[in-house]
């Protein structure tokens, strides 16, 4: 599940949230992010779920239900392990890979 959360976040999620565990920026087109930074907000997948339905947890800007159903699940069930931890594996649409400080 881990994978297939990690390719809906990196579709769905990439132009306004920061994941290094889903290698994604938070940047359109070189725009500053307009997303929380999720390397540095860990969420619980009840919160993540919740963000996903309702549009974040401000309702500012971020699309209600930009994943439903299991995509929905698959999402914050990625989120709640990854999010506000510095990964030490990154999951991505094309499988995991060892990520190494230098």
């Amino acid at each position: 599940m881990n994978e297939r959360g990690a390719q809906l976040f990196s579709e769905r999620c990439a132009g306004c949230h920061t994941l290094k565990a889903a290698g994604t920026q938070g940047s359109i087109r070189g725009q500053p992010p307009t997303g929380p930074n999720l390397d540095k907000r860990h969420l619980t997948k009840d919160e993540a779920l919740f963000a996903i339905r309702n549009g974040g947890f401000s309702g500012a800007i971020m699309p209600q239900n930009i994943v439903v159903g299991d995509d929905a699940e698959a999402v914050a069930s990625f989120l709640s392990k990854y999010a506000g931890k510095e990964a030490s594996k990154q999951v991505t649409p094309q499988g995991t890979s060892d990520q190494q400080s230098k």
